[in-house]
């Protein structure tokens, strides 16, 4: 059974997702709103080459405490080049309950091991890349995940509507306008060759927003 999926960004009102100033506190504070079991996030948007890595101590390597009443979302990141070596930081953080990378058969067992040394949940499905629609299968089979938030940049996002697995956009509406010949879309995927692959949605809540902002929320036709 796959969980419900609820693709979650911010844009100005061209549609955009760089340069203009983002509400970050309302933008998390709408996601909560969602209901979330767990919080989907490309690699892309959780790993920033430019900034430096505090380094590992014992911490890094001790089991996290698990409760068996605690609410929190997991972490999952799909990771099957095994880029991510910020785990330690991100355990730090009082967000989430759990980490799961998402790997594949392509993912080097240096890596495998890595993750499993620190501690961090691993699946594995797909050959080259992640095999989404089992990934998440698994989610809800292993940890009982019913409801997926994906906040991420527009590869992911791509990925995912593109695969049709995607149940409702959720978006906040931010009062700029950016412009530009190269624009950073919430949904970047190659170029249709015919009109039957656009994407039905419908409108399900309109809700007007502090500084300006609106949320919007759609949901994917299933005819």
């Amino acid at each position: 059974m796959k969980p419900r999926v609820i693709l979650h960004n911010q844009v100005s009102v061209d549609g955009r997702i760089d340069w203009f100033p983002a509400n970050i506190g309302l933008h998390y504070d709408v996601a909560g709103r969602l209901g979330m079991d767990a919080h989907l996030a490309g690699s892309n948007t959780i790993f920033n080459p430019q900034q430096p890595l505090p380094p590992e101590d014992d911490d890094a390597f001790k089991p996290p405490e698990r409760k068996a009443d605690d609410r929190r979302p997991l972490l999952v990141v799909p990771d099957s080049g095994g880029r991510l070596r910020n785990w330690h930081v991100l355990g730090q953080q009082p967000y989430w309950r759990q980490m799961v990378a998402l790997c594949s058969n392509f993912t080097p067992d240096t890596y495998l091991d890595y993750l499993r040394r620190r501690h961090v949940d691993c699946i594995v499905t797909g050959r080259e890349k992640v095999d989404l629609p089992a990934a998440l299968e698994e989610l809800h089979g292993r940890y009982g995940t019913e409801r997926v938030v994906v906040d991420s940049g527009g590869t992911l996002n791509g990925l995912l509507l593109r695969a049709g697995l995607v149940d409702e956009v959720s978006i906040l509406v931010s009062p700029h306008l950016v412009g530009g010949r190269t624009p950073q879309s919430i949904f970047r995927a190659a170029d249709l060759t015919a009109a039957d692959g656009v994407i039905d949605l419908d409108l399900v809540h309109l809700e007007r927003l502090g500084d300006g902002l609106a949320w919007l929320r759609y949901v994917t036709r299933s005819d």
